[in-house]
C-alpha cells in the first residue's frame, strides 16, 4: 500500500512527528522532494531529533528509508546529519538508508548563489533558507546538475564539473563579483563527502517497485506544505519543487504506482516561515504569546515563525490540492489556555467576501474575516480518546472538520509519540 504524509498549509505542520508515529505500520519511508531546507522535528525515547534531509522513518531502525530522485541533496550536510544521529544512538547503514542515483547534488556554488541573490534582492527577498534549493532545482531543469549516481563514476563526474563550473562562474564571479569555484576544489569536496555515501546510492525506483509488488507498505513523506508548492502555492514565495501528493510517486521513482491514502497534516492554528502573503497573520502580544506557547521557531533555520488563527480558506484549499483522505491535526494542547480562539473563516478582497483561496495580487490584498470560538481552559495533554477532551475542544475540532470538509482522524496533544488521539 502506498500512503502519503503531506502538509496542508505553509509547512511546519508537524509532518515529521506524524511520519515517526505512523511509520510503525510501514516497511519503507520515502522523502520525495526538497532538500535540507526541511526541518522535521521528532521526539522519542532517545531524545529530540531535527531531520533536514533524512526521512523521519530513520528513527525506527527496522524501517528502510529512501531519499528519492525528486530530492536535492547537499552531501556535506547529509554526512554531518548522519554523524549527528549516530551520536544520538541511531543506526544508519546501507541496509536502512538508500539514496536514489537520480537525486540531484546541491553543490557549494548553489548555496553561494542562493545567498548572493537574497542579499542582492534586499527588502524584496523571497525569504530563502539560503541552502541552495532554488539554484540547484534551476540547474536540474537546465540539465546542468550533478546526480548522486555520478559520484560512482569519477571520470564522468570530472567531465561534468568541467562544463558546469565554467557556466556557474559566469554568475558567481562575473555577475555577483564573488570568488570563483574550481573543478579541483569541487572534486576535493566530492571526495570528502561523496565517498562515504557511495554504498548508499542505488536505483531506488526498482527497489520500491519490487517492495510494493511484494505487498510492502510504503509511506511518502513530503517537505513543506501545499501553499509552498511551486505550481499551486503562493508563487513566487514558494519552494522550488512540487510538495503535493500527486508528485509523490514521481519524486519517489515509482510513477507507475498510485497513492491510496493521503494523510494531510495541519495545526490547530496557522504558522508561516518566510516571506509572502499570510492572510490570517496575528501581530503584537497576542501573536508573541502564541509563538512562545507553540515553540514556533523554524527547525531548519531557527527563524521565528509568523503565527495566526486557523485559516479555513487556506486549509480547505490545501486539502483539495493534496487530495487528502484524512487529516492529522497537531498541537491542540497549545490552545489549552486561550479563552477565545481566532479562526479566519473567509477573506475580504476589495469588499467582496471570498471563501475560495485566491492567487496573485488578489491574495496579496486579501484581509481576514475572523470569528472567535470559545476556548476550554483545561489541559488536553493526558487525553487519549476524543471523549476525554473538554467539550469546547471537541466542538473546535468538529468545527474545523466541517469547515475543511475532510475527516480528522488523528489529534496530537503533545510532541511525544504516545500523545495522540486516534478517532
Amino acid at each position: 500500500m502506498l500512503t502519503s504524509i503531506v502538509g496542508i498549509n505553509w509547512g511546519d505542520e508537524g509532518k515529521g512527528r506524524m511520519v515517526d508515529l505512523l511509520s510503525e505500520s510501514q516497511d519503507v519511508v520515502v522523502r520525495y522532494q526538497g532538500g535540507n531546507n526541511a526541518g522535521h522535528t521528532v521526539i522519542n525515547e532517545k531524545g529530540k531529533f531535527v531531520l533536514n534531509l533524512l526521512p523521519s522513518g530513520i528513527l525506527r531502525e527496522d524501517k528502510v528509508n529512501v531519499m528519492g530522485n525528486g530530492m536535492v541533496v547537499d552531501i556535506e550536510h547529509l554526512c554531518k546529519e548522519i554523524a549527528r544521529l549516530r551520536d544520538g544512538g541511531i543506526s544508519i547503514t546501507p541496509a536502512n538508508l538508500k539514496i536514489s542515483d537520480k537525486a540531484i547534488v546541491c553543490c557549494p556554488y548553489d548555496v553561494a548563489q542562493d545567498c548572493l541573490e537574497e542579499d542582492r534582492l534586499g527588502d524584496k527577498k523571497f525569504g530563502s533558507t539560503r541552502r541552495g534549493i532554488s539554484p540547484v532545482y534551476a540547474d536540474k531543469y537546465m540539465k546542468k546538475a550533478i546526480r548522486m549516481g555520478d559520484i560512482l563514476h569519477p571520470e564522468y563526474l570530472r567531465s561534468r564539473l568541467e562544463t558546469i563550473v565554467d557556466w556557474k562562474n559566469l554568475m558567481i564571479k562575473d555577475a555577483y563579483g564573488a570568488e570563483a569555484y574550481t573543478v579541483e576544489g569541487l572534486l576535493e569536496w566530492f571526495d570528502k563527502y561523496g565517498t562515504p555515501l557511495k554504498d548508499y546510492i542505488c536505483d531506488t525506483g526498482y527497489y520500491l517497485d519490487k517492495a510494493l509488488k511484494a505487498g510492502k507498505n510504503v509511506m511518502l513523506e513530503a517537505q513543506l506544505g501545499a501553499l509552498r508548492d511551486i505550481d499551486f502555492g503562493i508563487y513566487p514565495y514558494t519552494t522550488s519543487s512540487n510538495t503535493i501528493t500527486a508528485y509523490g510517486p514521481v519524486g519517489a521513482g515509482i510513477p507507475n504506482h498510485k497513492v491510496e491514502n493521503a494523510i494531510g497534516v495541519m495545526k490547530t492554528y496557522s504558522t508561516c516561515v518566510g516571506e509572502g502573503p499570510f492572510t490570517a497573520e496575528m501581530f503584537g502580544n497576542e501573536a508573541e504569546e502564541l509563538r512562545k506557547a507553540g515553540g514556533e521557531y523554524g527547525a531548519a533555520t531557527g527563524r521565528p515563525r509568523r503565527v495566526g488563527g486557523f485559516d479555513v480558506v487556506a486549509s480547505k484549499y490545501g486539502c483539495m490540492v493534496q487530495g487528502a483522505n484524512e487529516i492529522a491535526l497537531t498541537k491542540l494542547d497549545i490552545l489549552d489556555t486561550m479563552a477565545k480562539i481566532p479562526v479566519c473563516v473567509s477573506y475580504d478582497v476589495n469588499g467582496e467576501t471570498v471563501d475560495e483561496f485566491p492567487s496573485g495580487e488578489a491574495l496579496n490584498i486579501a484581509k481576514p474575516n475572523v470569528v472567535y470560538l470559545d476556548g476550554w481552559n483545561e489541559s488536553t495533554v493526558n487525553c487519549r480518546k476524543f471523549e476525554d477532551l473538554p467539550l469546547n475542544a471537541q466542538k473546535y475540532i468538529e468545527f474545523i472538520e466541517k469547515a475543511v470538509d475532510c475527516k480528522i482522524k488523528y489529534i496530537s496533544v503533545g510532541a511525544e509519540r504516545d500523545a495522540i488521539i486516534v478517532r
